[in-house]
Protein backbone atom coordinates (compact mmCIF):
# COMPACT_ATOMS: atom_id res chain seq x y z
CA UNK A 1 0.00 0.00 0.00
CA UNK A 2 2.92 2.16 -0.13
CA UNK A 3 0.98 4.08 -3.45
CA UNK A 4 -1.45 5.24 -0.60
CA UNK A 5 1.22 6.42 1.72
CA UNK A 6 1.22 10.05 0.11
CA UNK A 7 1.03 13.09 2.79
CA UNK A 8 -2.72 13.38 3.30
CA UNK A 9 -2.09 17.04 3.39
CA UNK A 10 -1.14 17.30 0.07
CA UNK A 11 -5.20 17.95 -2.45
CA UNK A 12 -3.07 16.02 -5.31
CA UNK A 13 -5.05 13.09 -7.03
CA UNK A 14 -4.04 9.98 -6.63
CA UNK A 15 -5.63 8.30 -9.35
CA UNK A 16 -4.94 4.01 -8.98
CA UNK A 17 -6.11 0.94 -10.51
CA UNK A 18 -7.45 -1.60 -8.64
CA UNK A 19 -8.41 -5.38 -9.26
CA UNK A 20 -11.24 -6.57 -7.58
CA UNK A 21 -12.27 -10.30 -8.29
CA UNK A 22 -13.62 -10.06 -12.30
CA UNK A 23 -13.88 -6.23 -12.59
CA UNK A 24 -11.14 -3.10 -12.26
CA UNK A 25 -11.61 -0.19 -11.15
CA UNK A 26 -10.04 3.36 -11.94
CA UNK A 27 -10.26 6.42 -9.50
CA UNK A 28 -8.75 8.53 -6.80
CA UNK A 29 -8.29 7.53 -3.71
CA UNK A 30 -9.26 9.83 -0.85
CA UNK A 31 -9.14 7.66 2.19
CA UNK A 32 -8.05 3.63 2.78
CA UNK A 33 -6.83 2.17 6.44
CA UNK A 34 -5.02 -0.77 6.83
CA UNK A 35 -7.82 -3.49 6.01
CA UNK A 36 -7.27 -2.01 2.70
CA UNK A 37 -11.07 -0.18 2.58
CA UNK A 38 -11.21 2.61 0.14
CA UNK A 39 -13.26 5.55 -0.44
CA UNK A 40 -12.95 6.30 -3.79
CA UNK A 41 -14.32 9.23 -5.99
CA UNK A 42 -14.71 9.89 -9.78
CA UNK A 43 -14.49 6.18 -10.46
CA UNK A 44 -14.90 4.63 -13.67
CA UNK A 45 -15.92 0.41 -13.28
CA UNK A 46 -14.65 -1.65 -16.01
CA UNK A 47 -15.64 -5.32 -16.94
CA UNK A 48 -16.01 -7.88 -19.55
CA UNK A 49 -19.10 -9.89 -20.81
CA UNK A 50 -19.65 -12.67 -22.87
CA UNK A 51 -23.08 -12.85 -24.70
CA UNK A 52 -25.30 -16.14 -23.85
CA UNK A 53 -25.45 -18.78 -26.48
CA UNK A 54 -28.06 -18.76 -28.95
CA UNK A 55 -29.72 -22.10 -30.48
CA UNK A 56 -26.73 -21.96 -33.12
CA UNK A 57 -23.60 -22.66 -32.88
CA UNK A 58 -21.69 -18.93 -33.58
CA UNK A 59 -19.35 -17.59 -30.73
CA UNK A 60 -19.83 -14.46 -29.69
CA UNK A 61 -16.95 -12.10 -28.95
CA UNK A 62 -16.72 -10.68 -25.10
CA UNK A 63 -18.24 -7.10 -25.10
CA UNK A 64 -16.49 -4.44 -22.90
CA UNK A 65 -18.72 -2.72 -20.39
CA UNK A 66 -17.71 0.45 -18.20
CA UNK A 67 -19.66 2.97 -16.06
CA UNK A 68 -19.07 6.07 -14.41
CA UNK A 69 -19.39 5.97 -10.56
CA UNK A 70 -18.69 9.39 -8.48
CA UNK A 71 -17.91 7.68 -4.75
CA UNK A 72 -17.89 4.81 -2.97
CA UNK A 73 -16.68 2.81 -0.18
CA UNK A 74 -14.39 -0.28 -1.34
CA UNK A 75 -14.18 -2.90 1.51
CA UNK A 76 -11.09 -4.17 1.54
CA UNK A 77 -11.88 -8.08 1.35
CA UNK A 78 -12.30 -7.63 -3.26
CA UNK A 79 -9.25 -5.69 -3.12
CA UNK A 80 -6.95 -7.98 -5.30
CA UNK A 81 -4.61 -5.53 -6.39
CA UNK A 82 -3.78 -1.53 -6.53
CA UNK A 83 -1.49 0.29 -9.10
CA UNK A 84 -0.44 3.93 -9.22
CA UNK A 85 -1.71 5.27 -12.63
CA UNK A 86 1.19 4.95 -14.67
CA UNK A 87 0.15 8.07 -17.19
CA UNK A 88 -0.26 10.02 -14.17
CA UNK A 89 3.00 8.68 -11.78
CA UNK A 90 5.63 9.80 -14.48
CA UNK A 91 3.93 13.97 -14.09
Amino acid sequence: MSLLNKPKISQEQHQVLINCHNKKLLGCAKAFDRDCNMVLENMKEMWTEVPKRGQGKKKFKPVRKDHYISKIFLHGDSVIMVLQNPLIAGK
